[in-house]
């Protein structure tokens, strides 16, 4: 369908404004029954202040929303759960302290009249969802204990589960493996063939083009171009969003990487079930290398992170800085004696979200502003501040504004430069370019290259196969919490790397 009789939903002059801030300018937007309406723009354009006011989480500041040709006020996401329209968030919103089912079903229980809730009933529903979904979990399973892409298959199943209208789709991919894309596309494809508008935001490009059927693009609060996705192509997504051609993230500083600064020995976490979450782990970096660890959703990469950084009590295994063993185990310590993570989950592990943008920057790193002992040199820290808003291109025009005011990509740099603020000697990266858009995630790749070119020891897990092959000086594949292969990037091939995270379990441990 073309025509105007398929458009569901239509935003007219939209403007949102927040604290003399104004994210959306005078937008308009049309989402059509039966495609899959996809939205661009970079972090901070207005995207998901978009998909929060149709979500009725947000008000419009100014205009109009109407849908099937009547104008209607979405004041709240109970109104929108009403009008038929459903959310999968960026950011996750999983109560972890009750099962996949109760959090499928949370505000719209299966009861059993005056004998309460049905959790056998919501149990096998769910399970059905999730069995759509071929996520490979059950329904009875605690939130809290499923990783982060398992969560985002959560989210996913919770919103196909209210047979939505319309279901807006906010980075629903960015914890997904591969595989678990191509599931996702399919349950997409039948929710289209059932007349459901989908309204779909990524950063990855090549998604945006295989599944897309209308792009808008925004930039800077404004609508500044519409198409059919058939008729353009990536470069005219990216020219549209920043006003030129994507830059070349991964070229190489030339530099030779030093003596090793950093290294792992046996590194072991036991799971409650049995087996290992990660299993005898040894690997070692340089000074001015960039080490990438590949693997698919489960192989342990981020526990690894964490266990360095002293999160697992019962892990087992030596740690070295410098030649120097780590006796530690806490993570105050840890940044002290110059390791520093920035986690895969920015929102719950990265950020404090009552603080300010520049509280947040400088959290970890107090202690060297300190003047003798006691009082901090705020001029000083000020200064560090600014100069990690520039070096990062951090949209911050006010550093005293809430973190919350920020999009999830400047959000992100946000962590990455409280990291940076406390010097470490080596940094840990899960999944840095996590929700990131085009620009952003060059500024971010350009950084970990020119903090390798200065001597930094960079250690980066990524399930992005050509950021991996783009970035690295070496290459690590983790799969089933077993090292399975480490290569240098010159002698390593896209399918050498797949075949190693896919039968990860039938090759003998690496040590690296």
């Amino acid at each position: 369908m073309t025509g105007t009789d398929d458009v569901i939903l239509e935003l007219k002059d939209i403007t949102k404004a927040y604290s003399g801030i104004v994210a959306l300018k005078k937008a308009d937007l049309k989402l059509r029954r039966g495609a899959v309406n996809v939205l661009v723009g970079e972090n901070g354009a207005g995207k998901s202040t978009m998909m929060r006011i149709i979500a009725g989480v947000e008000r419009p500041t100014l205009g109009e929303i109407w849908m099937d040709g009547e104008r209607i006020h979405l004041d709240s996401p109970a109104d929108a759960v009403r009008h038929g329209i459903g959310i999968v968030f960026q950011e996750l919103n999983l109560f972890g302290n009750l099962s996949v089912a109760e959090n499928i079903f949370a505000t719209r229980e299966i009861t059993r009249g005056l004998r309460g809730i049905d959790h056998k009933a919501q149990v096998e529903k769910a399970n059905e969802f999730l069995d759509r979904l071929e996520a490979g979990i059950s329904a009875d399973t605690l939130a809290e204990d499923l990783p982060i892409g398992q969560q985002q298959l959560v989210e996913i199943a919770r919103a196909v589960s209210l047979d939505t209208r319309i279901l807006i789709m906010d980075e629903p991919t960015s914890a997904l493996s591969a595989a678990e894309v191509d599931v996702l596309f399919r349950v997409i494809a039948d929710l289209k063939a059932r007349g459901v508008a989908i309204v779909y935001i990524s950063h990855r490009l090549e998604e945006l083009m295989r599944i897309g059927d209308h792009i808008t693009v925004l930039k800077d609060g404004q609508i500044t171009g519409h198409a059919m996705v058939k008729d353009i192509d990536t470069r005219w997504i990216v020219r549209s969003m920043i006003g030129s051609d994507a830059k070349d993230f991964a070229k190489q500083v030339e530099h030779e990487p030093g003596e090793e600064v950093f290294r792992t020995q046996d590194i072991c976490l036991p799971r409650a079930q049995g087996g290992y979450a990660v299993d005898h782990v040894s690997i070692g970096v340089r000074r001015g290398e960039i080490l990438g660890i590949y693997g698919l959703m489960g192989a342990g990469r981020s526990e690894l992170f964490e266990c360095i950084m002293g999160r697992h009590e019962h892990s087992t295994g030596k740690i070295f800085v410098e030649g120097a063993e780590l006796k530690g185990r806490d993570t105050t310590r840890r940044i002290r004696e110059g390791l520093s993570l920035i986690p895969e989950d920015r929102q719950r592990e990265g950020l404090v979200q009552s603080m300010s943008i520049a509280d947040n920057l400088s959290m970890a790193s107090l202690g060297q502003f300190l003047k003798a002992g006691f009082h901090i040199d705020l001029k000083r820290e000020r200064q560090a501040i600014a100069e990690a808003i520039r070096n990062l291109s951090i949209k911050a025009k006010n550093p005293d504004l809430d973190v919350t005011s920020m999009s999830g990509g400047n959000q992100q740099k946000v962590v990455i430069g409280k990291a940076l603020m406390t010097g470490p000697k080596v940094l840990l990266m899960d999944e840095p370019s996590r929700g990131i858009d085009v620009g952003a995630k060059a500024d971010v790749f350009r950084t970990m290259r020119r903090l390798a070119g200065e001597g930094l020891a960079i250690l980066f897990s990524t399930s992005d196969l050509e950021e991996v092959m783009a970035l690295s000086d070496r290459i690590a594949v983790m799969s089933n919490g077993r090292l399975v292969m480490v290569v240098d990037r010159r002698d390593a091939t896209e399918d050498m790397v797949i075949s190693a995270s896919a039968e990860g379990h039938k090759t003998r441990r690496m040590q690296a």
